[in-house]
């Protein structure tokens, strides 16, 4: 139960946060109709409704990364996606027929070390706030006025989330949101990539950072005692669906028909950072300092990876975020400033 437990804990903030985006506002195209109204996310006037995509559809095309002779293939994945759309990935499989290693998408991994079994008598609780407080005790009351309406759409039969860290009910209530919009996490495409690779028998290379919590029942006391500044967290979350979710419909569209001129207008919100803050206020931040740079040293053990991969294979595939494709300091970024020559899908 441990094993699934403390990294649950800590990916409520590294995972969805690291990788979770907010869109520019959607641009019309043949994919992307208005089509029949919905409430808006506070029970307001009705908003047109973007038509979601479904049935088989390709993604986007590959990027290539290339250096004296050497070849990295880069499927830029995205979340989330139009839940009943199937990827249609025989293009993908061509290729990765034709290489050598398959590099998994950059990561971090919360482990639980030593100690774990007497962890298990504090794990109850863990999601609530420290000193029995709810949420009308820690919102600012203009804060809980906008999540009320929230509280009655999404956990009508929750009273509990009352109880609930504002991180933790900011992760459920963005799910339950996206969920509600016919929209997925979009895992699917890498789990199918990996089970091509494995199909082809690819090499696997795992360049995830690896994080031990060295004391698991400390840990997990210390987190419920000790506060965090996950105000933040809560607000930027309800900010983000009250103006995107129809911006994530139309891109999530998008990327189902490969779209590249729409999948540029991806923007990234402050969302993520004020979730990622609100783990490095809390004890468990403070005592294990290398979480607070986790996701930087996870991208340069990447870049290393990938580096070394290209020196190795004629050919080498790998799966990256479309937010770090794009972003002019991420990793393809980083490889191009090295001297690779980086080629986007035509």
């Amino acid at each position: 139960m441990l094993k699934h437990v403390i990294p649950a804990l800590c990916l409520c903030f590294l995972r969805l946060p690291a990788w979770a985006q907010t869109e520019a506002p959607p641009v019309a195209s043949p994919a992307a109709a208005s089509a029949a109204a919905v409430p808006t996310m506070d029970d307001g006037e009705a908003i047109p409704q973007t038509i979601l995509v479904s049935g088989s559809r390709p993604g986007p095309g590959l990027w290539k990364v290339s250096k004296d002779g050497k070849v990295m293939w880069v499927l830029g994945t995205y979340a989330p996606l139009p839940a009943q759309m199937e990827w249609r990935s025989s293009r993908v499989e061509r290729v990765i027929a034709t290489s050598q290693e398959y590099l998994k998408a950059p990561g971090v991994s919360i482990e639980v070390g030593l100690g774990a079994v007497t962890a298990l008598p504090f794990l109850i609780g863990i999601k609530k706030n420290p000193d029995g407080a709810e949420l009308k005790d820690v919102l600012p009351p203009a804060l809980y006025a906008r999540w009320e309406p929230l509280k009655a759409k999404f956990f009508a039969n929750d009273s509990g989330i009352e109880r609930q860290r504002p991180a933790f009910v900011a992760g459920e209530l963005y799910a339950r949101a996206l969920k509600q919009a016919g929209l997925s996490g979009g895992d699917a495409v890498r789990i199918q990539v990996g089970k091509l690779a494995e199909k082809h028998n690819l090499k696997f290379t795992d360049a995830t950072y690896r994080v031990t919590i060295k004391d698991p029942g400390k840990a997990a006391r210390e987190f419920k005692k000790s506060a965090m500044d996950d105000v933040p967290c809560l607000l930027k979350t309800i900010e983000s669906l009250d103006t995107d979710v129809e911006a994530m419909r139309a891109h999530a569209n998008a990327w189902a028909i490969g779209d590249l001129d729409d999948i540029r207008k991806l923007s990234f919100d402050d969302r993520a950072n004020a979730c990622i803050h609100a783990l490095s206020t809390g004890s468990l931040g403070r005592n294990q300092p290398e979480l607070k740079t986790a996701q930087e040293t996870a991208l340069a053990q990447w870049v290393a990876a990938a580096e070394k991969a290209l020196a190795t294979n004629a050919s080498t595939f790998t799966v990256v975020h479309i937010k770090e494709i794009l972003n002019p300091k991420g990793v393809i970024a980083t490889l191009q400033a090295r001297g690779y020559t980086v080629e986007a899908p035509q």
